[in-house]
């Protein structure tokens, strides 16, 4: 007789485990500096008028990623602690979202778990989940998303909530921040376009094939295309009810114009400013803080943990090509699409000055491929490269924790220690 098949063991409490260690590491120094620093002076006082309804601020950016730190002002206080208790709350949902979307296209435990450890180590979801910024919203819906819709293929029996929390998802992170569209497309066209393969002219009407069985074409679209837009377009209610500046009923359109116009604005020449070549080979670095305060000299410095952003790199090229070599590898071609569809949007892109943090969502699926190439070689019994790339990423992390965290630095100059490369400064 054939051996039963062997069982899958679901990885679920090491992943909430994994990310509750990350939320109270977050904790520490959150309130640290007490004052706005980088970007949150721009996005507390929009976060404000939200709560008192009075006027829109920072209109080129949708509101969502505002509306929500406004909830954690209105929760906490409008302190530190109450500035970055949401971003911090996104994070640990980015995390946990982010293993389980792995485990679900995996099914590989090694995968799920070393992914969310390299996630944490890789430096940008650490810091963005510990500062007042959009994007950490943006990803924790994303991830979100893509979790539920690798779910829905996975569990076919369970998929028509999981498409339509996808759905709410995708809306919500195009309207934390317009970088998740081009991403938020993928999974409608991706369901269109294997429905079609599988099914071929009766893929309108049958709910046979791939990717989902049980869900319809049109379905899909609902749950995949109409949903993200409705919740997209719901995250502007404040904007009918502000005592000044308020919009009519059917003044969304009108609004978006000038969100366009504002982001097509050409931008004065920065010191931080970079390109996504500079981001791939993390040559570029942001001080998000670094001057005396709260008692002593901190900084916070965003940029990618060296050893897992450059060894990501080959295991997005070996995902690549095993996609297009060998059959059912659809993780890997996740992985490989996701980065490439997230990172040629700044390609592309006409804004004239670019950050790295704009290269936040691309480094998700380049950890993504990192952790699958790692687990595609534990699988075969070769575990010293696995382990030695987790090892030295902890180390690397150890060392960069105080200007990771804000944590007190010996003096003025002690950010020597830790600019590796001249462009980091």
């Amino acid at each position: 007789m054939s051996p039963p098949p062997a069982r899958l063991r679901d990885p679920l409490g090491w992943t909430a485990l994994l990310t509750l260690g990350f939320a109270l590491l977050c904790t520490v120094r959150l309130a640290i500096p007490s004052a706005p620093f980088f970007d949150e002076v721009h996005y507390l006082p929009a976060a404000r008028a939200i709560l008192a309804l009075s006027h829109p601020l920072n209109p080129e950016h949708p509101p969502l990623g505002k509306q929500l730190i406004a909830l954690g002002i209105m929760l906490a206080g409008d302190n530190s602690t109450g500035w970055r208790t949401m971003p911090l709350l996104a994070g640990a949902t980015a995390l946990f979202a982010f293993c389980r979307a792995l485990w679900f296209a995996s099914c590989s435990r090694f995968a799920s778990l070393s992914g969310g450890a390299l996630l944490v180590m890789g430096f940008p979801l650490l810091v963005h989940a510990r500062i007042a910024m959009l994007d950490i919203f943006m990803v924790a819906f994303m991830m979100v998303a893509l979790w539920m819709a690798a779910a829905a293929t996975r569990e076919p029996e369970s998929a028509r909530w999981r498409l339509a929390i996808a759905g709410l998802a995708l809306g919500c992170a195009m309207a934390s921040k317009w970088n998740a569209v081009p991403l938020a497309m993928l999974p409608g066209l991706a369901f269109l376009a294997v429905r079609l393969r599988s099914a071929g002219w009766s893929a309108l009407t049958t709910r046979r094939g791939a990717p989902i069985p049980g869900i319809r074409l049109p379905e899909a679209a609902l749950w995949l295309g109409l949903v993200p837009l409705a919740a997209y377009a719901l995250s502007y209610w404040p904007n009918f009810f502000y005592a000044r500046d308020a919009i009519a009923p059917d003044g969304l359109v009108e609004l978006h114009r000038r969100m366009l116009a504002h982001q097509a604005a050409p931008l004065l020449p920065h010191t931080y400013e970079s390109r996504w070549y500079h981001w791939v080979i993390d040559w570029r670095a942001i001080w998000y803080l670094y001057e005396l305060v709260d008692g002593a000299q901190r900084g916070v410095l965003l940029v990618g943990n060296p050893l897992v952003m450059l060894a990501g790199l080959p295991a997005l090229g070996w995902c690549a090509w095993v996609s297009l070599t060998q059959r059912r590898r659809w993780a890997e071609l996740a992985a490989a699409m996701l980065y490439a569809v997230s990172l040629g949007l700044w390609i592309v892109a006409a804004k004239n000055v670019q950050y790295y943090y704009h290269y936040f969502l691309p480094s998700c699926f380049l950890v993504a491929a990192l952790a699958l190439a790692l687990a595609e070689l534990w699988r075969r019994g070769w575990r010293v490269l696995p382990l030695a790339v987790l090892g030295g990423s902890a180390a690397i992390t150890l060392y960069f924790w105080p200007i990771l965290t804000a944590a007190p630095l010996e003096g003025v100059q002690s950010f020597e220690r830790f600019t590796w490369l001249p462009s980091w400064r």
